[in-house]
């Protein structure tokens, strides 16, 4: 029996499963109720919609909200969602909405973020105060938040006039450009002197490059237009999620995927007053895991929001015999390193000193006044804390430790504080004191023999050292690192190990019988609005791993070919060049207007030679301009389009069908990404988040009723088919695929059986895929492999074949469709 802590209350529903939809001003309520009745089709269990809240005006993903009171305007307010709910029930759909809680936008203008804006006018005396994660005793700031938002110094915007007192509104208010500001009470007198009038307010206006190092409020990630929420305080956290709760409460919502829980200062007690809020409700949580890291096990939820499933099912199409060839290609066209760990520390340590130095300079600020209340610990410096902080963070290896102040740390908590002190001491042996310090107060010891304001800033310590590990691990790994490290970026994906090639059938059987035991309705997903590329890009991408001396031949001769196209002499750099390569042949056909966006933005990631805080115009041109001649160059792409035809199309798809059925019949609640039921060839977003054609696919799904099996063509009615063929099982028969359901590996033996994943589930439904299917063809096929079915008699409800249980050919298994689902027939 799985865990019920990780099992919604009793009476709470829980989808079987989920599709998600990016809300945008043009996609809002309206639109989503208009394909209710495509999804019930399609056999889906709950929409999962985007936030619903009042964002920022014309925001495409709902993540900058500036108002917890409403339902978004834009989206069609409450009335519209009044109408999207009606639709999804007359559909037997519910509805799972994706909520923020560790953040605010601080949009233009300002005034729309009323709770900001009343803190800007009144400062540490406003309602509001307690919202936001403010130092108000920051010594660059003292009483004053620093809102960075001027083009140039202030100095400067106040001497070129840019600055202003408007009275032209209901409220006068100090305004620079499309930004507007409050005055504090009893300023009016002082509209002629700009000097002496932003001196009384209780904000700093500032040159937007100061935030670096002088912000004085939590933000998300390195985004200053996002400022973090208090939700640890009940008033917060009752305020901001009041709405939300409601339509819980009022059953119009049926569950909840929460954003970034890692951001908050107690996620455990966070998601403990959410579960008594909604009644226990199905909740899951987007949780960055790294490899071999588990779930916390005493939280309130159902599960993740499904990364790990997702790198789970993409290692286990990879061919770890690609590795070693792939490595030394990458390495002798780009001559970047081939050791992932090294790119990842040098990656770290530029988000630590460079991205996130505010953050450091608080952590920073609060060590140092640790060691001034304690007499025996003076003697530590800024300098030497300082270095001893960077190091630790650079080497911490997960998101967070989850230590909380006063509460004994788990064995996990330390031995993942203790091994990256253990790395910071080897790396700067020279503070192995200050490491010392750093890695017990992150534990928390000795909080207990201090009082007063020692122990205040000892628990705050704890508390934003945790806030502080998981920025440092997305922007110096998956914003940084994953855009660096290029040897196979099917690998660099959210939550995945580029460094970690593959992943054993094993290994794979173990994931899931792991998670049908302890997480069961843990969300699954293959593709989301925050993945580096979409499923079918990686699956094809996958096969790369199989041919890496084809791959290496073809890639080098167009880059010769090339060579006339490359105006500039060093640029674009020939990292940049490996990733166009393989962004073209994973996405192929890949039109210029989407390759350009999407390597100006990996190269900025990057941040080698240009970035978006200091952009290199040069540098973007001349990448932009290569790009242009050679996806003007026919020869060339003729030679591209054979590659990809002749050796990628036809096993990447095999891959993408086989990935899909894992996905969508192994343990856990399975999402589909909006539009990935047919082919998606998508990039990171804003490249995944184009609109989709539902027209379309309702033709395609109307076309599946007969008996024929659909080709593996051009048209993703296969896709089509696994994705709705499952989905309906999964909704005809829950208990197959829920808790109580169990999990079972088939085994397969013969030659090939090593190409073969296969599995149960609750002895009713079996999955047959095959695996490096590049291999499996050059040995010639399956031969005499065979699978191990349970007693039968069994049909293929995507192949149609009839079959009694025993030993079965996987040749007849697999031989009128790629992937074979079986249900017991009769």
């Amino acid at each position: 029996m799985p865990d019920r802590r990780h099992l919604p209350a009793a009476g709470r529903p829980v989808p079987t499963s989920t599709y998600r939809v990016q809300l945008r001003p043009e996609f809002g309520f309206d639109a989503a109720a208009a394909v209710a009745d495509y999804l019930a089709e399609l056999g889906v269990g709950c929409l999962y919609c985007s936030p619903v809240l009042t964002a920022a005006p014309g925001s495409v993903h709902g993540y900058d909200v500036v108002s917890h009171r409403e339902l978004s305007a834009e989206l069609g307010g409450a009335a519209g969602h009044d109408r999207l709910r009606s639709a999804l029930r007359a559909a037997d759909l519910g509805e799972v909405v994706d909520v923020v809680p560790n953040h605010m936008a601080l949009p233009e203008p300002e005034s729309l973020n009323r709770a900001w804006w009343d803190v800007l006018r009144s400062g540490r005396r406003s309602a509001y105060a307690g919202w936001f994660d403010i130092d108000w005793d920051s010594p660059a700031n003292p009483g004053k938040v620093l809102v960075p938002v001027l083009g140039e110094t202030v100095g400067t915007a106040v001497a070129k006039g840019e600055l202003s007192v408007d009275s032209s509104g209901v409220e006068r208010v100090l305004r620079y450009y499309d930004h507007a500001f409050p005055l504090a009470a009893g300023t009016d007198h002082l509209a002629g002197d700009l000097d002496a009038l932003l001196d009384r307010q209780h904000y700093r206006l500032a040159f937007w490059r100061v935030a670096g190092e002088e912000l004085n409020y939590r933000r998300f990630f390195d985004v200053t237009t996002l400022a973090g929420l208090r939700v640890e305080d009940l008033a917060v956290f009752t305020a901001t999620s009041e709405t939300l709760r409601g339509l819980v409460r009022d059953g119009a919502v049926d569950g909840l995927r929460i954003d970034h829980p890692d951001g908050l200062a107690d996620p455990r007690g966070y998601l403990d007053r959410l579960a008594a809020a909604t009644g226990g409700s199905w909740v899951v949580v987007e949780k960055i895991l790294a490899a071999g890291e588990e779930l916390t096990a005493d939280w309130s939820c159902a599960g993740t929001t499904g990364y790990d499933a997702l790198n789970q099912v993409l290692g286990v199409f990879l061919d770890s015999a690609g590795e070693r060839p792939l490595s030394s290609l990458y390495g002798e066209l780009t001559g970047e390193p081939t050791d992932y760990e090294a790119v990842v520390s040098a990656a770290k340590r530029h988000a630590v000193t460079e991205v996130l130095a505010a953050e450091v300079n608080r952590l920073v600020r609060l060590l140092l006044a640790i060691c001034h209340s304690d007499p025996m610990r003076r003697d530590h410096t800024v300098r030497a804390l300082r270095e001893a902080l960077v190091e630790v963070l650079t080497a911490f290896g997960v998101y967070r430790a989850y230590v909380e102040p006063g509460v004994t740390p788990t064995a996990a908590a330390v031995a993942e504080v203790e091994a990256a002190a253990g790395i910071a001491a080897g790396r700067l042996p020279g503070r192995a004191a200050e490491v010392e310090l750093i890695r017990d107060l992150a534990l928390g010891r000795g909080l207990a023999d201090t009082t007063g304001s020692g122990r205040e800033a000892r628990a705050e310590f704890v508390v934003r050292f945790q806030q502080t590990t998981g920025p440092v691990l997305a922007k110096g790994v998956e914003d940084t690192a994953f855009y660096r490290y290029l040897r196979l970026t099917a690998l660099n994906e959210v939550g995945g190990d580029p460094g970690r090639f593959g992943t054993s059938v094993a290994e794979f059987h173990a994931g899931c019988s792991a998670r049908q035991a302890h997480w069961p309705v843990s969300m699954t997903t293959l593709s989301t609005h925050d993945t580096k590329r979409a499923e079918d890009v990686r699956a094809r991408l996958a096969v790369l791993s199989e041919l890496p001396t084809e791959w290496g031949e073809a890639v080098t001769g167009w880059r010769a070919a090339a060579a006339p196209h490359r105006e500039h002499r060093r640029w674009p750099d020939r990292n940049a060049e490996y990733l166009f390569w393989q962004t073209l042949v994973g996405a192929w056909p890949l039109p210029v207007e989407r390759a350009l966006p999407y390597l100006e933005k990996a190269t900025r990631e990057a941040k080698q030679h240009s970035s978006w805080t200091d952009p290199n115009p040069a540098y973007d041109e001349a990448l932009a301009g290569f790009v242009r001649r050679v996806l003007a160059d026919g020869a060339l792409l003729a030679r591209v389009e054979r590659f990809v035809t002749d050796r990628l199309l036809s096993p990447g798809r095999v891959t993408s069908l086989a990935q899909k059925l894992l996905q969508l019949t192994m343990p856990g609640v399975p999402d589909v990404y909006q539009g990935s039921e047919l082919w998606d060839l998508s990039l990171v977003d804003p490249d995944n988040r184009r609109p989709v054609d539902y027209d379309e696919r309702r033709r395609l799904l109307a076309g599946l009723s007969g008996a024929a099996v659909p080709a593996v063509d051009d048209s993703g009615a296969a896709k089509l088919l696994v994705t709705s063929r499952s989905l309906r099982l999964r909704r005809e028969h829950p208990s197959w695929f829920g808790p109580q359901g169990d999990y079972e590996p088939l085994t397969a033996a013969g030659p090939a059986a090593g190409h073969v994943v296969a599995f149960s589930r609750a002895g009713a439904a079996v999955t047959v895929v095959p695996r490096l299917v590049v291999g499996l063809a050059r040995r010639g096929g399956w031969g005499d492999t065979a699978l191990l079915l349970p007693t039968g008699p069994w049909r293929d409800t995507l192949g149609g074949g009839s079959y009694d249980g025993g030993r079965v050919p996987v040749a007849d298994l697999l031989s009128a469709f790629p992937v074979a689902l079986l249900v017991r027939a009769g």
